[in-house]
């Protein structure tokens, strides 16, 4: 069955010159996948805007109100990291709704990916760390709420902790918050997930997947999840500016195999976000999300 993907690349961001977020890979992404036959162009789909209703089962409405509205101040926005705009308003809804999407079509098809997303530095009250709202977190309250799934595994595979998801199920039984990231890198103050896995500067290929094969079981296992959402970042690259690991090509194919395939065969839902990624070379970083999007058809 093809895979069902979500993309809110036209829905792009105004940026001052020399700005160190990669905004144009969404769109180079959107372009490769489909040029290459990953996903067909009927499984598309542009998503929905995420409601207030929705975004307001994590954040608050007093930050939702002044986000959309461009009330934040200077110093929120250096927070968040972006200038702000009505795009990047729109955009921030879009994607927290392609999330959405994806969790959906994941619950009905096994699987499914966000062509953005991961946006797991936001907190209930604030956005840091380009990330504007936690479409991770909102998702999972969405279902919840649907009664689609009582319980969720995160499975965090950005190189940088998602403080903001931690932060936001803390004390919530029903959701299991799982993070292997650089220990020494942003953010300085970690919060506390469910399980934590802190690597070392330079970890590479053999160390890294030699650690997710050995915790891997036991959080699907401790988790007893619903539904999966994992967060595939292209930041443990070793070439990423932002990363700091040694991770290749090849290692991280494996790591996105290893994932998706525990789930599959245990029979839980698992809905893909990109996370973060920021190569010296964009197409680089582009080659390493598409690569996963390639593994993830390989298993819908």
């Amino acid at each position: 069955m093809p895979l069902h993907a979500f993309s809110s690349a036209a829905y792009t961001i105004p940026l001052p010159p020399g700005h160190r977020f990669p905004i144009e890979k969404y769109a180079l992404l959107r372009d490769l996948v489909l040029s290459q036959g990953l996903v067909t162009s009927e499984r598309l789909h542009s998503p929905d805007r995420a409601t207030l209703d929705e975004l307001r089962l994590v954040h608050t409405a007093d930050y939702v109100d002044r986000l959309t509205e461009g009330r934040l101040t200077e110093k929120e926005m250096r927070r968040v990291g972006f200038p702000w705009s009505r795009e990047l308003a729109e955009r921030s809804y879009r994607a927290v709704g392609g999330t959405i999407g994806a969790t959906r079509a994941a619950f009905e098809h096994g699987i499914s990916i966000n062509l953005a997303g991961g946006t797991h530095h936001a907190f209930p009250d604030h956005g840091e760390g380009f990330c504007v709202f936690n479409d991770v977190a909102v998702s999972i309250r969405v279902l919840q709420r649907e009664r689609r799934i009582k319980r969720a595994a995160v499975i965090d595979l950005d190189v940088h902790q998602g403080n903001g998801t931690h932060a936001i199920f803390a004390g919530d039984a029903s959701v299991f918050t799982f993070s292997m990231h650089g220990g020494r890198n942003y953010p300085f103050n970690k919060v506390a997930g469910s399980l934590d896995v802190e690597l070392l500067d330079g970890t590479g290929d053999d160390r890294y997947l030699e650690l997710l094969a050995g915790h891997l079981p036991d959080v699907l296992m401790c988790a007893a999840p619903d539904m999966v959402i994992y967060l595939a970042g292209a930041d443990p690259h070793e070439h990423d500016r932002l990363g700091r690991l040694k991770m290749t090509h090849d290692g991280l194919s494996r790591r996105d195999a290893m994932v998706i395939a525990a789930c599959r065969e245990a029979g839980i839902p698992v809905a893909i976000t990109i996370a973060g990624g920021y190569g010296h070379d964009i197409a680089e970083t582009v080659r390493i999300h598409a690569n996963t999007v390639r593994i993830a058809k390989d298993f819908a």
